[in-house]
Order: C-alpha cells, then structure tokens, then sequence
C-alpha cells in the first residue's frame, strides 16, 4: 500500500461517528415535532367529542323543558373542555366548545375549537 492510501484512511477516522450523532439529533426533533403534531390532532377530536355530546345534551334538555345551555356547559366540562357559545333555536342547538392546546417546552399551541349542531331532522 501507498503511504497516501495509508494517510487517508486514518483522516476519515470517526467521520462516521459525526454523521451518526447528526441523524440522531435530526431525528430527535422529528420525533418531538411529531409528538406535538399528535397532542394536537388528540386534543382536536376531544374538542369535538365534547361539543358533539354537549349539543345532544342541549338537545335532549329542550325536549325536557331543562335548562338548554346549562346542560350543554356541565357535560361539556364533564368532557374536560369549556363551553363558549351555546344558541338554542326552537328545537335545534348548537354549541362551540374549546379544550386548552398541547404545550412543548413551555409554548402553547392555543386552545382548540368544536363545533356542533344537534335537533331534529329538518
């Protein structure tokens, strides 16, 4: 062997190690950026299960002559969210509730929104 076979071999020594560590942090924040995604995507659904069944509470509390907006807030916090609009009209109602974001070292994506609409078939 050459002497500048030789040399190079031992110049490229851990050049290795250097990509390795770079694709493990690469894939560090890939992981994390997912996990975020996925606390949002979670939160969203449970902000629109909750305004779903908040609605048919409504509902079900206009057929009862119960207090509409009061039984659509209780169970919409029964579902870990908050109540923003409730607009019963006749027999129909329809909610928007919103549930608190995931957070990620200390930044909020925000609160997520739900909405629904429950009565009899028009």
């Amino acid at each position: 062997m050459s002497a500048t076979c030789v040399s190079r071999r031992i110049d490229e020594r851990g050049a290795a190690t250097v990509v390795v560590v770079a694709l493990l942090g690469l894939l560090l924040v890939l992981g994390a950026a997912l996990a975020v995604v996925g606390g949002i995507f979670a939160a969203h659904r449970r902000a629109q299960a909750a305004a779903d069944l908040a609605s048919l509470a409504g509902a079900a509390a206009v057929v009862d002559g119960r207090d509409v907006c009061g039984t659509a807030a209780s169970v919409a916090a029964a579902n870990q969210a908050r109540l923003v609009t409730c607009v019963p009209h006749g027999r129909e109602v329809r909610v928007t509730v919103s549930v608190k974001g995931p957070q990620w070292r200390g930044l909020s994506t925000g609160d997520l929104v739900g909405e629904s609409r429950a009565g009899p078939a028009p």
